[in-house]
């Protein structure tokens, strides 16, 4: 076959695909996915186990994937483990600080 042969049997198609939202979920529908009350949900935000930003009292409160993980995670210690909601901030501080170090020490690794 010769190349314009081949030109006229085949063509190529080049089609954007737009990168798709991670999806996101309202205070009552994340409280409903994860088993809990929503107004438990709420004081675990104001507590800021969700970080600075979810604290705030009048902010609209959306979560995503890696919340509703954290959600769950909080409950699993709440429920089997008989952690207190005060403990959680903690364990949730020090799991924040653990993440940032393990980040700020691949980074000098790299380097």
């Amino acid at each position: 076959m010769t190349a314009s042969a081949l030109s006229e049997n085949y063509s190529i198609t080049l089609v954007r695909v737009a990168p798709e939202r991670p999806p996101v979920y309202s205070l009552e529908e994340a409280a409903r996915l994860a088993g809990v009350h929503p107004a438990m949900l709420g004081y675990y935000c104001r507590l800021g186990l969700f970080g600075e930003s979810r604290a705030v009292a009048d902010a609209e409160l959306e979560f995503d994937d890696d919340a509703l993980f954290e959600l769950r995670r909080f409950e699993h210690y709440r429920r089997h483990h008989g952690v207190d909601r005060k403990t959680l901030r903690l364990i949730c501080g020090l799991r924040r600080e653990l993440e940032r170090l393990q980040t700020e020490l691949r980074f000098l690794r790299g380097a």
